[in-house]
């Protein structure tokens, strides 16, 4: 019996409705019984963002133009379904649809996929069902242009994906008159290939990943673990599967169980039920029937039909590449499944489409050496999938073409990292193996294709090596669910490699030799059962691998396989080989005249094509709340300890022990009455290494230690009155094995239990070495449990530290999870690891308990102190003696004539800072070679209050919710039609203190329609005078800076005034120091200047005044001449540090310069500067300061002429020199150069000196020119030629004058003007200053 394909309809808590609004805004709702998905299209601010403005909604394009599509944005948003929120919509199909499998942009539009019709197809075990897609539909979400769109053709199953040729450059008839051709829709392409009864998904299970990769006991999944190796909607769905990721754990569990997001599979599945009867596993009179059934998963990662795909490329992907997975389920409890791949030859080759048999051509593409990396990569992957891998290589050994392609995959194995012979020399170790079997050689003689089954022989050794995967349901399942809900399966063995077939095609010859493999694996699993299957229930199998190799084969060739009349019904009939004759005519039709077609359209539902991109969603409330849920997860969120046992035994193969009592190791008596929540507990050599054994797992002894180690612990509580203990998981690696119990309370807060094994023994390909790990997540803490057994030998602790590195960074979990992912991580086992002494001093030193020289010695942990080993794992102190080798039943040491070398062989290890280790020890068990040892850890747990987190977060959604209104993709109509969606998105400030970004409609400086105030104190110094703003910092105050915002200032000080800025065409600058102090307390009360004249002024404000040689202004002479460049500056990278790292330089003699000639400054303007910095009972307008992340940032002003505030010889106080723009970076010799930019430092302005008289009139030495300021350990000197190269030669300086004559000259002009600059005339006032240089002082 099999499922009918299109006769069984699916159940109503599976389907959704469809709604759709057309104004303000066009929005399509997937209704489902108590949520909605609403999404929204909106074009109104697409220019915006073409210009790089908005980034917060969807731009459109119209449909034909030529280029690139913008990124098309959409709004989403899921929301409990009331008769409010679907009063504006209608119904958009009267029909039910099953879920979504996304969204595409096409032509400039967004359509939304969902799934129309769809049966039943498999059903892997009650409550796991597939569904197979059989009809799709696209809705275009910016457009009404295709609402009435229907498709003219019906839907063939065998061809509907190819029914459709067209180019590259066609245009699905946009641009032409509906008059002239009838309107076709973009997707229709898409929708035929979607349509054609390929794909298959499930709402109740993960459909990607095998049985043994997902959790057995989980009724529910989620769908961003899915494999996207295998989800062929991936492209479309991950937009809404990033929008699910954001919502908050309960709207996330509300949408998954509205099964309105599909997720989609192609190839393969399919169901046979068993009746009992006919069962090969004998269960109770249930009455239920077993299930067989068949899953091939077609991968996407390098999809293509037959001629467009071949070969491998450059990320180790392979063309036509299946995984196939065989399961059987039990009424009893049993669930088998067995995995295998196909695949093409994995080396870079193509062949040409022909329209006649035999001239496909194979042309290789690469070298050998050049396909090495990617043929590695290939393997290395399917490696850490599987385990081993086992190829059958099925190519005709003497085709020519197969012939080369043969050659280059062995060549490739041979060099290969995988194929490495094991310790022995053997090649049967490897973790890549061969076997090159001529398929068509080996059937050519009188008994067919029946000679396909001599290839059993080759491959019957890794069929038992690789194991296949067992669950069987626990016996504790009522005590583990009270009595009540479901049984529980426990992993009792899980399949540990896989072969990997192929022939050219990977289709016909493939299929019938997987069919003998999955048989195999079947009758190896009945047999370890001691039952065997009838022949009914291989024609069954038979029949589903047929179905499959039809499949399979339309997908890539667009046929049914030949050869399926033999692997349906074990012989080939003639009626079988006509048919064969008709496919082959079929395939050659529709590889040249087909396949281009269908390539495109599967790259384009795959997001391959040129400038396509997927469609971005956005929820602007619930991204809010997300945001503010992250800052205040204190509130829902806390911790507790739980205890956890942990311990590890090497049996050495023995059964003697499991009567014994197992309560000196599972309850010391220095654990007291404590009764631990969790029990881990880890063997090693439960079954005894023989060669027989070690290339297979036998989970009988596992299953008797379980139920020993159970009894004890149960027996116990009993008596204590405490809660029973259910084996949570177990796993086994031949000798190996991991048991995990826990209370029957802690079940309710562990989920996602894993489980995974490494090989290490012979090179990997043995299990007598490696490990098993189990991991689960208790609350929100990651929790793992690795069990190793390492390679022994005194000597080989290198090999050893390999075997952990194996271990550490190939052992994987589901998505890719790794042991290093998890927040605590113990290591328990036999490492193996020895102690570096002679036997008679650890003898000596075991029996004087001087365990401390002998952990010295110990090469576990030198192998750590080294970094080799367990990086930035711990271990507790050891208290115990050696715990290996002890001669069986007595206390003594290796007495043998091996005399082993006592050793703490067994350990336990622990990573992570939320354990804390309060046991360590062994037992006195003396039915094995090694005593048993065991920790006990104290493990904090984050524990979330899921109420309260529920509770703010509605409280948080409704609040934006009101902050916003209703503008959210299901807006109404109140709103009208110009409310942009950037004003939905939640704007947050970058840093505490500043305002949140700005938009359009949201100004942060008119915040309730009032202007932005800033109230800034002014500071006080440490006289309690009020400090006044430094005039020297930069006019922008983002930029790097080491100016201080305030500067301690006596209020007589008119430093305040010190703002004029230059209008010079070079520059902006303030004014100088030495020419703007003027001490207002030694001044007549303040007048109005006189009436303004600048040729009075021996230097203009604001403007740079010229000189000639003679010291004549050329003011006049000069306005039709080019202005000269600026004068050079003071160095200010490396020089200025080298400069200012000699302590005895003093200021030479100044240098003139030519500068550009000046511009009159207004009267008025002059009046309005001179008041306004004598202006006194006011504070300085407040100036904000820069925020603290931006004070790093470069400066754009340079500091080269900035001295010091003070001087140390002298009395006076000087203001800085002003700031000027930085344009160039200066050489060696001062001058800056074209093209370079100068980012100079600044030095902080120091207060006053108290008591300095700031009127320019105090003591100053002789001999320092005036205007200039001196520094600590300098004297006047010489100057030398600033402006030599770039800047032509300088006009040599006048000679320095008296100090009465400096005073006098500058008592003169501070009456004229309170502000004077820098740059003025240094012929005609050369106590001005200007640029000088620096020499060596000659004084102590």
């Amino acid at each position: 019996m099999e499922y009918p394909q299109a006769s069984q309809s699916l159940a109503p808590e599976k389907s959704c409705e469809l709604y759709i609004r057309d104004f303000p805004f066009r929005s399509i709702a997937i209704v489902s019984s108590s949520h909605a998905l609403i999404l929204r299209y909106t074009t109104s601010t697409s220019e915006a963002i073409a210009n790089g403005i908005l980034t917060s909604v969807a731009s459109s394009r119209p449909r034909g133009t030529s280029g690139e599509s913008p990124v098309s944005k959409c709004m989403v948003e899921f929301v409990p379904v009331s008769d409010r929120l679907l009063q504006n919509y209608r119904r958009l199909t009267h029909r039910p649809i099953y879920g979504t499998l996304g969204l595409i942009a096409v032509g400039g539009d967004v359509f939304l996929s969902v799934v129309t019709h769809a049966s039943r197809t498999a059903t892997v075990r009650p409550g796991e069902t597939v569904e197979r897609i059989a009809g799709v539909a696209f809705h275009c979400l910016s457009s009404a242009t295709y609402d009435d769109v229907v498709p003219l053709e019906p839907i063939e199953p065998e061809f509907s994906d190819s029914a459709s040729v067209h180019t590259q450059s066609s245009t699905y008839g946009q641009g032409l008159s509906r008059r002239e051709v009838v309107i076709e829709h973009p997707c229709h392409d898409l929708r035929n290939l979607l349509s054609n009864g390929s794909f298959y998904y499930s709402t109740d299970f993960d459909l990607t990943n095998r049985l043994q990769d997902r959790p057995i006991n989980s009724n529910s999944f989620e769908i961003d673990n899915f494999d996207d190796g295998y989800l062929w909607n991936s492209f479309m769905i991950s937009p809404l599967v990033q929008f699910r990721s954001r919502l908050m754990p309960m709207e996330r569990e509300a949408l998954d169980a509205s099964r309105i997001l599909t997720s989609a599979i192609r190839g393969f599945c399919k169901t046979m039920t068993i009746p009992q009867s006919a069962s090969p596993v004998k269960a109770l009179n249930t009455g239920m029937p077993s299930y067989l059934t068949l899953i091939s998963r077609l991968s996407c990662q390098r999809a293509g039909t037959r001629f467009n795909a071949r070969g491998i490329d450059d990320d180790g992907h392979v063309a036509n590449f299946v995984e196939t997975e065989t399961t059987f389920w039990s009424p009893s409890g049993t669930l088998f499944s067995y995995a295998q791949v196909r695949g093409s030859v994995p080396v870079f080759w193509e062949q040409a489409a022909d329209l006649i048999p035999g001239r496909q051509k194979i042309t290789v593409t690469r070298s050998p050496d050049g396909t090495q990396p990617a043929f590695n990569k290939h393997f290395e992957e399917l490696e850490q999938t599987y385990g081993a891998v086992h190829v059958i290589n099925l190519l005709s050994e003497t085709k020519p073409g197969e012939v080369e392609l043969s050659n280059l995959y062995r060549n490739g194995v041979r060099h290969c990292p995988l194929s490495r012979p094991g310790p022995d020399g053997s090649w049967d170790h490897a973790l890549l193996r061969e076997t090159n079997y001529d398929f068509h050689a080996e059937t050519k003689g009188p008994a067919g294709y029946e000679a396909a089954r001599d290839i059993r022989r080759y491959i019957e050794d890794s069929i038992d090596g690789f194991a296949y995967f067992l669950s069987e349901e626990a016996n504790d399942a009522s005590e583990a669910h009270n009595g009540v809900g479901h049984s529980r399966l426990v992993v009792v063995l899980q399949q540990e490699g896989a072969f990997r077939t192929n022939c050219l095609d990977c289709l016909d010859r493939t299929n019938l030799i997987q069919t003998i493999i999955s048989q195999m694996a079947v009758e190896a699993f009945l047999g370890h059962r001691g039952e065997f299957a009838a022949p009914d229930f291989w024609m069954r199998h038979s029949s589903l691998w047929a179905d499959n190799g039809d499949s399979l084969s339309r997908i890539y060739a667009g046929t049914g396989a030949l050869k399926t009349s033999f692997t349906r019904h074990g012989k080939m009939s003639l009626a079988g080989a006509v048919a064969d004759v008709r496919k082959s005519v079929q395939r050659i039709y529709h590889n040249n005249f087909v396949d281009p077609s269908r390539q495109i359209t599967i790259d384009m539902l795959l997001g391959r094509l040129v400038g396509q991109g997927p469609v971005h969603l956005f929820d602007p409330i619930s991204d809010f709340v997300s945001y503010e849920l992250t800052k205040r997860s204190a509130e829902f969120s806390s911790t507790t300890s739980i205890s956890m046992w942990v311990g590890t035994f090497n049996l050495n193969g023995r059964t003697e022990g499991i009567d014994h009592d197992l309560g000196p190791w599972l309850f010391p008596p220095s654990m007291g009455d404590a009764q631990p929540d969790v029990y881990v507990v880890g063997f090693q050599e439960i079954v005894e290494l023989s060669p027989q054994q070690i290339m297979n797992s036998d989970p009988t002894r596992k299953q008797m230690w379980e139920t020993a180690v159970k009894g004890n612990l149960n027996e116990r509580q009993k008596r204590l009155g405490g809660e029973k203990y259910v084996l949570l998981r177990s796993g086994q690696l031949v000798g190996a094995a991991l048991c995990i119990f826990v209370k029957t309370s802690a079940l309710a807060n562990i989920k996602n239990v894993e489980g995974s094994v490494k090989k290490t023994g012979m090179s990997g390909m043995a299990g007598n070495k490696g490990a098993v790990a189990i991991r689960f997540d208790y609350a929100n803490t990651h929790i793992c449990f690795v069990t190793a057994h390492l390679a022994a030998g005194f000597a080989n602790y290198d090999e050893r530290n390999r075997d952990y590195a194996t271990i550490h960074h190939g052992l994987r979990f589901q998505r890719n999870r790794s042991i290093d992912d998890h927040d605590a991580v113990v290591w328990l086992g036999d490492f193996n690891y020895r102690i570096g002494l002679s036997l008679e001093t650890a003898k000596a030193l075991v029996k004087k308990r001087e365990f401390g020289v002998l952990y010295e010695n110990d090469q576990l942990n030198l192998q750590m102190i080294a970094g080799l080993s367990f990086p930035f794992y711990s271990e507790a102190r050891i208290t115990f003696p050696p715990t290996y080798k002890f001669d069986i039943g007595t206390d003594d040491y290796d007495t043998s004539e091996k005399a082993r070398i006592p050793a703490w062989t067994d350990r336990i290890l622990r990573k992570g800072s939320h354990l804390r280790q309060l046991l360590y020890d062994s037992a006195p068990l003396k039915f094995s070679d090694h005593r048993p040892v065991h920790a006990l850890f104290d493990c904090k747990v984050s524990i979330i209050n899921e109420g309260v987190r529920e509770t703010i977060s509605q409280e948080l959604y409704q609040r934006r919710k009101a902050e916003v209104g209703d503008a959210t993709a299901n807006m109404g109509t109140g709103l009208g039609d110009d409310t942009e969606d950037e004003d939905l998105i939640g704007y947050d400030s970058i840093e505490p203190g500043l305002p949140p970004a700005s938009s359009d409609r949201q100004k942060w400086w008119l915040d309730n329609k009032q202007p932005a105030r800033a109230a800034i104190p002014v500071p006080r110094d440490s006289n309690n005078q009020s400090m006044g703003l430094n005039p020297n910092r930069p006019s922008n105050p983002f930029g790097q800076s080491e100016e201080q915002d305030w500067i301690s200032i006596p209020r007589s000080s008119s430093k305040a005034s010190l703002s004029s800025m230059s209008s010079s065409p070079f520059e902006n600058v303030t004014l100088p120091r030495a020419m703007g102090s003027s001490s207002a307390s030694n001044l007549v009360p303040r007048k109005l200047p006189p009436p303004f004249d600048p040729a009075t002024l021996p230097a203009r404000v604001g403007r740079l005044a010229l000189s000639d040689e003679n010291g004549t202004s050329s003011r006049g002479d000069s306005r039709g001449e080019t202005p000269p460049p600026p004068p050079p500056r003071r160095p200010t990278g490396l020089a200025a540090q080298e400069a200012s790292a000699l302590p005895n330089l003093t200021r030479a003699q100044s240098q003139p310069l030519s500068v550009p000639p000046p511009r009159p400054l207004s009267a008025a303007s002059f009046k309005s500067h001179t008041s306004h910095s004598t202006r006194g009972g006011k504070s300085p307008p407040p100036v904000g300061k820069k925020p603290a992340h931006l004070a790093t940032m470069p400066s754009l002003v340079s500091p080269s002429l900035n001295r010091g505030p003070m001087d140390e010889d002298e009395d006076d106080f000087r203001p800085p020199l002003p700031s000027r723009a930085a344009t160039a970076v200066e050489t060696r010799t001062g001058v800056p150069s074209h093209g370079q930019v100068l980012t100079p430092t600044r030095k902080p302005i120091a207060p006053p000196k108290p008591g300095i008289s700031i009127n320019g009139s105090g003591a100053k030495p002789s001999g320092s020119p005036v205007g200039a300021i001196g520094l600590p350990g300098m004297v006047g000197g010489d100057s030398r030629p600033l402006g030599a190269g770039r800047w032509g030669s300088a006009p040599q300086a006048p000679l320095q004058q008296t100090r009465p004559q400096q005073q006098q000259q500058q008592q003169q002009h501070t009456r004229q003007q309170s502000n004077l600059d820098l740059l003025g005339s240094l012929d005609e006032a050369p106590d001005m200053g200007g640029w000088e240089t620096l020499k060596p002082s000659t004084r102590t």
